[in-house]
């Protein structure tokens, strides 16, 4: 599909240094990998803040949480989907979430603790001498330096990284795949990182900007209306590689899904997508093809799953709400409905 993550932790249990500046660190990472999910608690992801979604998996330690992260499950995938990610960079966003959903360390609590029983057990002895006015000043003078808890001056210290600039390699629209800046899409062959630059051939292919020049334009994903360029003829997808003749079989049937809120309802036209995709590219690996057997949400579309196998891939992002959304809800008052 969202620093590393003891910085608070870092001067407790785990007895990191610089701890600070890896809470920091983790902070960017999970804004820029882990948010969608675990910044909202979507598709059962704890969210972050959460104590007491994060409290039995702080519980099972943080070699788990590791293991979890870099390796997926249950619904989310490796790396948070990205594996694009080091390890030291995952390990610093779960370290950052486990700071800021109330895991602060064995070591920080029981540094806590240590002071309150020190605290303590003078107090009652304090308590049985008779009333001196030095006994008052002396139960106050104790508890003064253990209260001072160590994390502190870390969160402090962790505050200041937070500012400095975000390094090129964590690319803020990294997440979504086809989101991308205009003059990065549609490169050369010899630059796009698909073909071989090294290799003679690349360099006779035809660059995608002078090919899709004649295709009607889109806003999004890579810049070009597949489905106008479709309904113009501008394109003619061959359904068979064996048989040029060969003639799709057109299934024009729109299935719309209702989603909560005042966002437009979702429209699946059959057409547009059956006009070059056989029904078994999608059924029923993808989806199942009965009704409610799907479990369909924006989470799981960002994970690369259900829509998103192709959305944000190789068909248009996520972010061209309207293209989805395309049904305007049903407003029908009271009134009328009598």
């Amino acid at each position: 599909m969202n620093r590393r993550t003891i910085g608070l932790i870092a001067a407790g249990a785990l007895g990191l240094a610089g701890g600070g500046a890896a809470l920091a660190d983790g902070k960017t990472v999970f804004e820029t990998n882990c948010v969608a999910c675990h910044g909202s608690g979507v598709a059962g992801a704890p969210k972050m803040g959460d104590a007491a979604a994060w409290a039995p998996r702080i519980k099972a330690g943080q070699a788990a949480l590791y293991e979890s992260a870099l390796k997926g499950k249950k619904g989310m995938p490796a790396k948070g989907g990205n594996p694009a990610i080091s390890d030291a960079d995952v390990k610093a966003a779960v370290d950052y979430m486990v700071a800021q959903s109330g895991g602060k360390g064995g070591g920080d609590k029981a540094a806590e603790k240590a002071p309150e029983k020190a605290a303590g057990k003078p107090a009652p002895k304090e308590a049985a001498v008779p009333a001196k006015p030095a006994a008052p000043e002396k139960a106050a003078e104790t508890p003064k330096p253990a209260p001072a808890p160590a994390p502190a001056p870390t969160q402090v210290a962790a505050a200041k990284p937070a500012a400095a600039p975000i390094s090129p390699a964590a690319e803020v629209n990294a997440f979504n795949r086809l989101l991308k800046p205009a003059g990065k899409r549609n490169l050369p062959p010899t630059q796009d990182g698909i073909h071989d630059p090294a290799n003679d051939g690349t360099q006779l292919l035809q660059p995608p900007m002078e090919a899709f020049k004649i295709l009607p334009r889109s806003p999004g994903g890579n810049g070009v209306n597949w489905v106008q360029a479709l309904e113009s003829n501008k394109i003619a997808p061959r359904y068979d590689k064996a048989d040029p003749n060969a003639a799709p079989v057109v299934m024009d049937l729109n299935i719309v899904r209702e989603v909560k809120g005042s966002m437009p309802d979702v429209v699946y036209p059959h057409k547009q997508h059956t006009e070059w995709l056989d029904c078994s590219n999608c059924h029923p690996a993808i989806f199942v093809p009965q009704k409610g057997a799907n479990q369909i949400s924006m989470a799981a579309i960002l994970l690369g799953q259900k829509c998103g196998v192709c959305h944000g891939k190789v068909a248009f992002p996520v972010s061209e709400c309207r293209l989805c959304h395309s049904k305007k809800k049903d407003t029908i008052t009271t009134g009328a409905a009598k």
